[in-house]
């Protein structure tokens, strides 16, 4: 037996094709064989590093992704890539990237399909860190359990912070569009034009793609539900815990670009040539000084055409299901409170501190009359400024305008207690420890009452195992099997619906919206708070 190349072997005189021939974790792209670890125990099959973008380096600094070079030969697709540009934020993240680079548009693909052709639904996953940190590499993110119910599962990465958000004058000035920054939202759309090329190989359908994301993750969601350059690639949405119609809305161009230039003048760069020269670690450092804003998102007329409320509530974004929620102590009450004890007084005080304006209406959607309710009606507030108010103004307005099944859910499962192995450490929003640095070891804190920032996300991907961090339970596996089913029937049919699971109601219009609640007694309930988001959606329109 002799071969020729990867492309043509010759056996006993015969050209096989490459479906014939090629091994099961071989997989031809439109720009080459990639190569990945092969199949897995539970028969899934993973291919890591894929790229789906040109490196954003040197002049493509600051620029729209570009397509990536054909190679030839085989790529090996067993190691994920380098994480974006980043700085180690939040502690208790962990990585199976390799290292960090501006070299970073790759993507992981795990597939049980054992051919291409199967045409099995897809799930392309955005993660969360703020848009300054974190990676799909991340195990909490790891794609083999939702890929063992049939699902072709993606994560990708995309540019963070000053790499990925940064607008300038000269940007503008060179983009065909007319536009500068909301490069890392770009990035995701790259990641979405890839799949649809490419997904079927791996025995995807790309007309049946599911895009899902946590916290930075769903804001780009709904940011790419938004866009006229995503809104065609997606059949099913999911959000957990954010959107871009919140209190991190994008802003107009002109302020992104000036906050841009003011970086670049910091620097004593006062020009785009002498930014794209400075290296990448300097720039990072510098962006990351106290004092200096984040980028943020931004109306630039092209992925934003106009302001991302005005293209939802006029129903210009994609008309596809959506399943989005949001957890039931996304941040805690001394971010109202500061360090006075909970009581209605100091509630009461520190509510006017928060709303001089509004503070008597914002008193009576958030009252106390003991202490207990004071801690709570605290988180409570403290969790919608966050992020809940935003998750549930993107789950209104597609009730309203996107035409398509809404189902909304509040997640409240705290997480169990810390594994003694972690000894004197410290539980961070990423599901692992913060441990002490110089300063001596961590202050440990009392467990929340209720399911903090991003605590779900291990239970609805079906990742418990990979956290070792937590002594986990049976009730957090029973949690983990149902949020888990609910997510793959969606992705599969686009209604989270199934056999052995409590039957989750379409949102519904008007005062009486039902919801469920995903805990260990999962079950619907009605909504009592609606007052709450329709007085910060009065505010909010109001700046």
């Amino acid at each position: 037996m002799r071969f020729r190349n990867a492309l043509s072997p010759v056996v006993f005189g015969f050209v096989l094709s490459l479906s014939a021939q090629a091994a099961p974790d071989q997989v031809k792209t439109a720009n080459g064989i990639v190569e990945g670890l092969g199949p897995q125990a539970s028969g899934v099959r993973e291919f890591r590093g894929i790229p789906f973008g040109a490196p954003p380096v040197g002049d493509l600094r600051w620029a729209p992704p570009a397509p990536v070079k054909n190679w030839t030969g085989v790529r090996q697709a067993t190691q994920f890539g380098p994480r974006c540009q980043q700085q180690p934020i939040f502690g208790d993240m962990g990585f199976r990237s390799n290292g960090v680079s501006e070299d970073c548009l790759y993507l992981n693909v795990w597939t049980p399909a054992k051919s291409a052709g199967a045409k099995l639904p897809v799930l392309v996953y955005f993660f969360g860190g703020g848009f300054m940190a974190g990676d799909g590499s991340e195990p909490r993110y790891d794609g083999e359990s939702l890929a063992a119910k049939g699902i072709v599962t993606v994560t990708i990465s995309y540019r963070l912070g000053v790499f990925g958000f940064m607008a300038h004058p000269e940007l503008t000035k060179e983009s065909p569009h007319h536009a500068s920054g909301n490069y890392g939202l770009m990035d995701g759309n790259a990641a979405l034009q890839w799949v649809q090329k490419n997904i079927a190989a791996f025995g995807g359908d790309p007309k049946k793609v599911t895009i899902a994301g946590e916290s930075a993750g769903s804001y780009a969601v709904s940011a790419q539900m938004a866009s006229p350059l995503s809104k065609n690639l997606i059949a099913q949405a999911i959000g957990e815990s954010g959107s871009v119609l919140g209190s991190a809305a994008p802003v107009a161009l002109a302020k992104a670009e000036e906050q841009g230039a003011k970086f670049g003048e910091s620097l004593g760069a006062k020009t785009l040539a002498a930014l794209r020269a400075i290296p990448a670690q300097q720039l990072l450092e510098a962006a990351g000084k106290q004092g200096v804003p984040r980028f943020p998102l931004a109306i630039d007329g092209y992925f934003f055409p106009e302001e991302p409320r005005a293209i939802f509530a006029a129903g210009k974004q994609a008309h596809v299901p959506l399943l989005a929620g949001w957890n039931s102590e996304e941040q805690g009450a001394r971010s109202v409170l500061a360090q006075d004890p909970a009581t209605p007084e100091n509630l009461a005080k520190n509510i006017a501190r928060l709303y001089p304006d509004n503070a008597a209406e914002v008193q009576k959607e958030y009252s106390a009359s003991n202490a207990d309710e004071a801690l709570q009606a605290a988180t409570d507030l403290a969790s919608d400024r966050f992020i809940a108010y935003s998750t549930w103004k993107w789950i209104d307005i597609c009730g309203q305008t996107g035409g398509k099944p809404v189902y909304r859910y509040y997640y409240s499962r705290p997480r169990p207690k810390m594994s003694a192995a972690m000894g004197n450490a410290t539980a961070g929003l990423a599901g692992g420890v913060v441990r002490g640095g110089a300063n001596g070891p961590a202050t440990p804190r009392p467990l929340p009452k209720g399911a903090v920032h991003s605590a779900e996300i291990e239970y609805a991907l079906g990742n418990l195992d990979s956290n070792k961090v937590y002594d986990w339970t049976a009730d957090d596996h029973k949690v983990s099997n149902t949020m888990e089913a609910y997510f793959a029937n969606f992705i599969k049919t686009g209604n989270p619906n199934g056999a052995g699971l409590p039957q989750w109601p379409v949102v519904n219009k008007g005062e009486k919206v039902q919801y469920l609640r995903i805990d260990v007694d999962t079950r619907v309930e009605t909504e009592q708070h609606r007052g709450r988001y329709l007085l910060m959606d009065k505010m909010a329109a109001k700046q």
